[in-house]
């Protein structure tokens, strides 16, 4: 539970078009992942599940672990480690932030005509 379930009752959501999900994954790739943490950080306030947090929490610890790994590094032709966890962390970021981190659009339902039931009538096995 969160605490916003837990004050108001309801569940948030966040819907995202294929738009905003593309251009939160532009960020992630063209800052080459310095601001990973950006839009997870979006994700967690806007929708305030611990599984947002979680996750902001993790890619922020990434950040915070990788640039002064990066930064001392002493070999000249870089830490093939280190390029593989950037490339590896990139792509699980762009898989969230594609497929999980936003909630899919839900159509409301139709209105019902008032004296009309919303559920269909007659034998349900189709005979």
């Amino acid at each position: 539970m969160t605490t916003t379930a837990m004050t108001t009752g309801t569940e948030r959501r966040l819907p995202g078009g294929w738009i905003q999900r593309v251009a939160w994954t532009a960020l992630v790739w063209g800052s080459l992942g310095l601001l990973i943490w950006v839009p997870f950080l979006y994700v967690a306030i806007r929708r305030g599940l611990a599984s947002d947090w979680v996750a902001f929490a993790a890619f922020a610890l990434y950040e915070c672990i990788t640039l002064p790994w990066a930064l001392t590094s002493t070999e000249e032709d870089g830490d093939a480690f280190m390029g593989v966890a950037v490339v590896v962390t990139l792509l699980v970021a762009t898989w969230l932030l594609l497929l999980a981190a936003f909630d899919k659009k839900v159509r409301p339902m139709q209105p019902v005509a008032y004296g009309q039931s919303p559920y269909q009538q007659g034998y349900p096995y189709g005979r």
